[in-house]
Formats: C-alpha cells, sequence, structure tokens
C-alpha cells in the first residue's frame, strides 16, 4: 500500500478538481461541440499561430481513347488560427477539507469558473460571424424571420458547394428561435407530423431546412434601433477551434497542476497556497483561438 502524504494528498486534490472542469465545460457549450477541433492538444504558448491545411480544389477532365491525362498543380490552402486567447477563472476554497468531506462542494465551486470559460469561448465563437463573407447575408435586421429566409440560408450554402452529407447548423439568439416555433408549418402535427409535436409541446425545434437548430444567449448583436442579430448558419468545418497544452508550472514553486482534456478539449487546473489568505487557490485557464476556415461554408441570418 503506497504512503499517504501530503504531496500524494494535494496531487489527488487537484486530480479530482480537474476530472470535473472538463465535463462541465463541454456541457455548457453549443459552438464550441459544432464546429472543427480535431486538432492535437499539444503544449503550445499564447501567441502561437496553428497552420490549418485547407484542400485543394482539382477538376475532372474527360481523357480521349489514347491521349495523355493533364496534369494539375493544387495550391493547399492555409488557415491560420492565432492562439491569442488564454481565458482563467480564478477562485479559494478556504478549508479544502471540508471538499475532501464533501464532494458535490467541490462542484459549487467549480461550475462558476468554468461556465465563465465556457461562455468566453462561446461568444468568441459567434463573433466570427463577420469572416463569412462569401456568401451574402440574408435577412434583415428588425425583421422576424420566417421560411423564405431559412430556405435562402439553405440555397446559399448548397451554391457554395457545402457537401450534400456534411451537417447544417443554425445558431440563433431566443427570440430567433421564438420566431421559429411559430412558424406554422413547421410547428403544427398536420403540416410537420411528429416534429411539428415536438416543437409544439416540448418546444424543441430539431430540424429545419436540412438545419439542425441550436439557440445560444451569445449570439452577436449591433447596432441600435433596430438591432441587427447576426445569427450564424454554417457547416462543420466553415469554422475551426484550436485548443492547445499550457505547460507545467516550474517545479518548487509551491503549485501542482493537473490537464483534464476530452474530445480534443484541454484545460489545466493549477492549485496553489495563498498565504495572504490562508486559502487554496485554483485556477482553471485554457488556451485557444478560432477562426473562419472556409469562408464560403457560412452565411449570416440577420434579423
Amino acid at each position: 500500500m503506497p504512503i499517504i502524504t501530503s504531496a500524494n494528498v494535494a496531487n489527488a486534490i487537484v486530480k479530482l478538481v480537474a476530472a470535473d472542469a472538463l465535463p462541465a465545460l463541454v456541457g455548457n457549450l453549443v459552438m464550441g461541440n459544432l464546429v472543427n477541433r480535431d486538432y492535437e492538444p499539444t503544449l503550445a504558448q499564447a501567441g502561437d499561430t496553428v497552420n490549418v491545411p485547407i484542400p485543394p480544389t482539382l477538376v475532372a477532365n474527360n481523357i480521349a481513347e489514347g491521349g495523355t491525362v493533364q496534369t494539375q498543380n493544387p495550391n493547399l490552402g492555409n488557415a491560420q488560427i492565432v492562439l491569442n486567447t488564454h481565458a482563467e477563472a480564478t477562485f479559494q476554497i478556504p478549508d479544502i477539507t471540508k471538499v475532501l468531506a464533501v464532494p458535490d462542494l467541490l462542484k459549487v465551486y467549480m461550475q462558476p469558473a468554468v461556465v465563465a470559460i465556457a461562455e468566453r469561448i462561446e461568444s468568441d465563437l459567434l463573433n466570427l460571424y463577420a469572416g463569412f463573407t462569401a456568401n451574402s447575408p440574408v435577412g434583415a435586421a428588425g425583421t422576424v424571420i420566417n421560411e423564405s429566409i431559412l430556405d435562402l440560408a439553405e440555397t446559399a450554402l448548397f451554391s457554395a458547394k457545402v457537401p450534400a452529407a456534411e451537417p447544417k447548423f443554425l445558431v440563433v439568439d431566443a427570440n430567433t428561435y421564438s420566431q421559429m416555433r411559430q412558424i406554422s408549418r413547421f410547428s403544427e402535427f398536420q403540416t410537420a407530423g411528429e416534429a411539428g409535436l415536438r416543437t409544439l409541446i416540448d418546444g424543441t425545434i430539431g430540424k429545419i431546412k436540412d438545419f439542425y437548430v441550436f439557440r445560444s444567449q451569445f449570439v452577436a448583436k449591433t447596432g441600435s434601433a433596430p438591432v441587427a442579430t447576426h445569427n450564424l448558419a454554417f457547416a462543420r468545418n466553415g469554422i475551426g477551434l484550436v485548443v492547445r497544452r499550457l505547460p507545467q508550472p516550474l517545479p518548487g514553486t509551491g503549485a501542482i497542476a493537473e490537464y483534464a482534456e476530452l474530445g480534443s478539449f484541454g484545460m489545466r487546473v493549477t492549485m496553489s497556497y495563498q498565504p495572504n489568505t490562508l486559502a487554496q487557490q485554483f485556477t482553471v485557464d485554457v488556451l485557444y483561438g478560432c477562426a473562419v476556415l472556409r469562408n464560403n461554408f457560412g452565411v449570416q441570418v440577420t434579423c
């Protein structure tokens, strides 16, 4: 049996905190769970640049009998994502022994910190709406969303050659979601069947016009009278989110850190002692960057 020491207990506390941190983060994300984040969570520093290759476009040539192939020289595209956001949330626990005795108490401390980081990631992703310039925005500020606007958004992505097999998402604010639930053709059993019944009773839209619909409290809004709500329709490969591991603190500095990783998300949880307050301090932080990968894979849906 291993000997119980203060160092073992300290490491166990940090691991316990880390185990609760990441599932809570993922559970509070909408956009973060929809965009492309298939990038290894390797060690990195703030300000680093991640190069994401974009597949080139090739054409099919008709080769005549006895003819020769036509060699193409495609240029591999590249999208750069700068790791320019180091988000952190820090809190202190005066009596850490209570947390060990009552594990649910840890979640009371942890949840607000994780939610704060999730909200920051969500806002940054939704503020990328202005980067989608290849397709003209549909709708107008101050107007009510309707079936025609939704149809225009889906048509724009189809015309931009978004693969039919690739899921398409529509993330809207609360008011737009409410307006969509009131479009009669999609909220009545006699016109939309079981899906209409779910919209009417459960209040969930699910899928409409080939879009999986989600709502977020952090959809960007600009202007005044009328306010422009920049809802976003996009395919997964239109936006990239890169999360990188932060380095461990230097040995002997009195800080202990653990990593929490799940589904290409990586967070660092650091515990240190604060003599001024006689409390244990926990910092949950994440280094990330986000950017538009394919300009033609998204369209603004303005209301």
